[in-house]
């Protein structure tokens, strides 16, 4: 079937407010259900698992099109359809006669495109009384036990573990999908890339340069303050990426405890606390969350609602944010950067008051527009370049490297697990395993360091594992031991 996904406003009612959600026309005309779908969803759920949605379903009608005709039972395409999305769709010798040429796709991508369609097909199914693609059976002793050993495994990590539903979580358990999904493999993360500590304070002032003016006495004039002020959050602050690019002019303040330092709250793209110099006819503050202020003051939406191939997009995860105001404080590490990043912010404000901006984003291109990521991932490529660093994640010299430098620098700096926590804005402790791990390096070093402590005496020394290490599983002595009863003839 032949179809084109395509961003639409959709209306509700007669009121101006809309949802923008992806819609696929086929040559039958608007896909109805996936936009009933999707605006039940809609509140709830982020512009990226819109576009998620809307990419399974189009891979769902282009197989459909290609393979109606070999299936008679809608969980039958189901299950070929998912193991095309492993393998491919073309032989060994390039050849595919339904003309799809698909590559064969990851574990991970592929669970999310079957939860998604199997959940569409769950909604329609009680919808228009259809038949669902992936419907649910009893599960197998295995299954059960591996759900319970996941549903255990939320359970304490989750702060609201004292609500759960033991009765409701046994019905789940006992239930598996037709199709299902191979497991992913457990891997290793690998070192952790972060970016290189010795040469920050390059990057910082010899690769954030404006071309040109490099020689100018003046150093607001021969540096980008804005690429140094994002670059610092998240090298000296821990944010992500996306999370500056969410900041307004109001949410950098003087520390009240330590005026000469920052202080930074990165407040929910959409429920934060807005500002308050929106006001009413009558003069007084509106108070209101930031999907409000954005709205009624600049006709403008949160950047995380934005479609991420927009300027305008900046994602936002779920972090843990403070009750009063919903925001992130950022705690500087080391703290003296807090001083530094207001001396320059300060600057910083003198340039942008200069702009004209109908926007309350504090970073902003040179006509005074929101700055985009993609922008910034740019320049932040060139300042590399620019102090001789090849630019690549595996290197830690791209943007993702400063996060993961701030949660090595936390970790030996010995913060108690817990501060750690709170200043990656992490949900769990486990979260900050990724930042937090030590590379091959490190352990290489602390494995030559206990080397030594056993070598001079420090330690007991290993055992003889010969003698101990086979006792247990081999009591009778049929292949240890001095006189194996089973010794090879």
């Amino acid at each position: 079937m032949d179809h084109v996904t395509v961003r639409a406003s959709v209306y509700k009612d007669s009121h101006g407010v809309y949802a923008e959600i992806p819609v696929i026309v086929t040559e039958h005309g608007v896909l109805m259900p996936l936009v009933e779908y999707m605006l039940k969803k809609a509140r709830f759920k982020s512009a990226s698992w819109k576009q998620k949605l809307a990419q399974a379903v189009g891979l769902l009608l282009d197989y459909m099109s290609a393979n109606h005709q070999h299936f008679q039972r809608p969980e039958d395409l189901f299950e070929a359809f998912v193991a095309r999305l492993y393998t491919g769709t073309a032989d060994g010798e390039g050849r595919d006669p339904g003309e799809l040429y698909w590559m064969g796709m990851n574990t991970p991508l592929i669970r999310q495109l079957t939860n998604l369609l199997s959940d569409f097909s769950d909604w329609m199914a009680k919808q228009q009384q259809t038949q669902p693609l992936n419907p649910w059976r009893e599960a197998t002793r295995g299954e059960e036990m591996l759900a319970w050993a996941a549903w255990e495994k939320r359970r304490n990590h989750s702060i609201f573990s004292h609500t759960v539903d033991y009765d409701l979580a046994a019905l789940q358990n006992k239930r598996a999908r037709q199709t299902l999904v191979k497991r992913t493999p457990v891997v290793d993360r690998g070192a952790v890339k972060h970016f290189p500590e010795d040469h920050i304070e390059d990057l910082l002032f010899k690769g954030f340069i404006v071309p040109g003016r490099q020689n100018s006495p003046r150093l607001e004039e021969r540096l980008n303050l804005r690429d140094i002020l994002i670059t610092m959050l998240m090298n000296f602050g821990g944010l992500r990426v996306s999370e500056p690019f969410h900041l307004f002019v109001h949410d950098v303040l003087p520390d009240p405890y330590h005026p000469e330092s920052a202080y930074v709250r990165v407040f929910h793209p959409e429920e934060g606390l807005a500002p308050p110099d929106w006001r009413d006819a009558k003069g007084k503050p509106i108070q209101c969350n930031r999907t409000a202020y954005l709205k009624g003051k600049y006709g403008l939406m949160p950047r995380n609602l934005y479609y991420a191939t927009d300027a305008m997009h900046a994602g936002w995860k779920g972090n843990v944010v403070e009750a009063d105001g919903k925001f992130m404080p950022v705690f500087w590490c080391p703290t003296w950067t807090g001083e530094l990043f207001m001396k320059l912010w300060v600057l910083y404000m003198a340039q942008r008051s200069r702009m004209t901006c109908d926007h309350p984003f504090a970073f902003v291109t040179e006509s005074g527009k929101p700055y985009a990521i993609n922008d910034f991932m740019g320049q932040h490529a060139r300042a590399v370049e620019r102090i001789s660093l090849v630019v690549g994640k595996m290197l830690g010299t791209t943007p993702h490297g400063h996060r993961h430098g701030y949660g090595q620098r936390i970790t030996d700096y010995e913060l108690d697990p817990l501060a750690r926590k709170k200043a990656l804005h992490h949900k769990s402790l486990e979260s900050q395993l990724v930042y937090t791990e030590p590379d091959i390096e490190k352990v290489n070093r602390m494995i030559e360091a206990a080397t030594r402590r056993i070598e001079s005496g420090a330690t007991l020394p290993p055992p003889d594992f010969a003698r101990y290490g086979f006792e247990d599983i081999d009591p009778l002595g049929l292949l240890t031991g001095p006189n194996p009863k089973l010794r090879r003839r």
